[in-house]
């Protein structure tokens, strides 16, 4: 059995992306949760090489510190200038003067690519035991691409740019993706035989074709199963299209994994999110981060997940949630807020327009509706009424409230933290709670209610409210 060689990967990361119009370097840009360089390194990851190499130039410094959080194995390449992409490997290939075996060419800027491309790339390439092999796509409209030239035979010419092709050329729909594959010992050398006699002036990675092909080494071409994968990004339009193609690519792999997803068109499942058979997510949906869905929980309509864990059986509905834990058979919604912390236990509570914030709920309780629930903890089957406030920060710093198992909060109170609510006790609606109320106990705060006779007449006279009271007064038994 033949040895397999070993395979570094060099990704091209240092264009400044002009056309991107962003602070943000083109690579960086985020793509259904990753980077769109971050996609590419995943790919890199998955192909198992023995190293990666990434030149960065532009926004070097940003580049670097992604690199060091999201891949921390790629070492970061610096191409000061950039002038054209045969220089940009040339100076990855000088940071490895070791170098041998495969070297993979990536670009940073082409997030569909598959680890299975590049792999049957990789196999075609060292079982023909070619010196350079392309990965090339059929395009409908070729535009600026590079084209892939092939001689009588069918065999690859060269590959031309489009700024140097002729008419004749233009008309080719066979384009070059960017992708390459290559011996390392030969590349080497071809890449000191480049020149920047070109419409661009600079070092074209593509002529180490032509300049291998005439030593008499083979060459060869690799065609794309799917031309999407091999599609790149220049500007926010083409990364709109390629947001689409990845949300359509992710939603089909779910959907075949047993998902329901109610409207694919209007749900977009970042890469890093996982789900269970059986779970439904209904219309106008993001999932994102490491946010999970389980089986037979259904998320939606019009809910945003991040970082969030949705547990068997909970329902989620018109909510944002952020870095949330929402346990079994839960209910969350509608226009429901929960910020970072938030914890449901089994069949609790949050229902609409409540808030919370590193909030802990146990197992049946609930926060029904209208409420801020922040910095807390809820026992199982305490119930919150409706216009609760968990008055949590005194403008300095914050504290903590406690509501034990089986509590009852009435409507319309606030509790002032640091406060502890016992066990089985009940706060009267409307009250302002500033002391512990011990289990069993029940805590009032607000002022005893006095009637003053006639005050609307006197105060308020000729109103409709006057004249409503009026009349009321001279209802009598009988027209009762």
């Amino acid at each position: 059995m033949s040895q397999v060689p070993s395979r570094t990967v060099v990704v091209l990361a240092a264009g400044e992306g002009k056309r991107m119009k962003s602070a943000t370097p083109k690579v960086l840009q985020p793509l259904l949760g990753r980077t769109l360089l971050g996609h590419v390194l995943a790919v890199s990851a998955a192909i198992k090489t023995d190293r990666t190499l990434v030149v960065v130039g532009h926004k070097a410094d940003e580049v670097g510190a992604f690199l060091a959080g999201a891949a921390p194995e790629a070492t970061p390449v610096l191409q000061a200038e950039q002038n054209g992409t045969g220089h940009a490997v040339r100076i990855a290939l000088d940071a490895a003067p070791e170098l041998t075996g495969t070297v993979v060419v990536l670009s940073g800027d082409v997030p569909l690519l598959r680890p299975e491309t590049v792999e049957a790339l990789l196999a075609a390439h060292e079982r023909a035991g070619a010196a350079a092999t392309v990965l090339s796509a059929e395009v409908d409209q070729p535009g600026g691409l590079g084209r892939v030239v092939r001689d009588g035979s069918g065999n690859l010419e060269r590959i031309v740019e489009a700024k140097d092709a002729s008419a004749a050329e233009l008309a080719i729909r066979e384009i070059n993706s960017g992708i390459y594959a290559f011996d390392a010992v030969l590349l080497r050398d071809a890449l000191g035989k480049l020149s920047t006699d070109n419409a661009q002036g600079e070092e074209y990675l593509t002529d180490v074709f032509g300049i291998l092909a005439g030593q008499g080494h083979p060459v060869a071409v690799e065609v794309a199963e799917f031309a999407y994968e091999t599609l790149g990004c220049n500007d926010r339009a083409e990364l709109s299209r390629l947001r689409v193609l990845m949300r359509d690519r992710v939603n089909d792999a779910w959907m075949r994994a047993g998902v329901l997803l109610l409207d694919p068109a209007t749900t977009w499942i970042d890469v890093t999110a996982t789900l269970e058979p059986d779970a439904v997510v209904d219309q106008n949906c993001q999932i994102s981060g490491t946010s999970s869905v389980a089986r037979g929980a259904v998320v939606g309509p019009d809910s945003t997940l991040v970082d969030t864990v949705v547990a068997e059986g909970a329902t989620v509905l018109r909510t944002h949630a952020i870095g949330a834990v929402i346990g079994p058979a839960a209910s969350v919604g509608p226009f429901s807020y929960l910020r970072p912390g938030t914890r449901l236990a089994r069949k609790a509570k949050v229902g609409g327009f409540v808030e919370t914030k590193n909030a802990e709920l146990g197992e049946g309780a609930k926060v029904p509706h209208l409420s801020y629930v922040g910095d807390a903890e809820v026992g199982a089957n305490a119930n919150i009424g409706a216009g609760t406030i968990f008055a949590n920060y005194d403008g300095v710093r914050k504290s903590r409230t406690v509501v034990g198992e089986a509590a009852f909060v009435g409507s319309d109170s606030v509790l002032i933290a640091p406060v502890e609510i016992g066990p089985g006790a009940y706060v009267a609606a409307g009250s302002a709670v500033v002391k512990d109320v011990p289990a069993g106990n029940l805590g009032v705060t607000r002022a005893q209610q006095r009637n003053i006779e006639g005050w609307v007449a006197m105060k308020r006279p000729g109103t409709v409210s006057a004249e409503a009271a009026e009349r009321a007064r001279n209802i009598t038994p009988e027209q009762e």
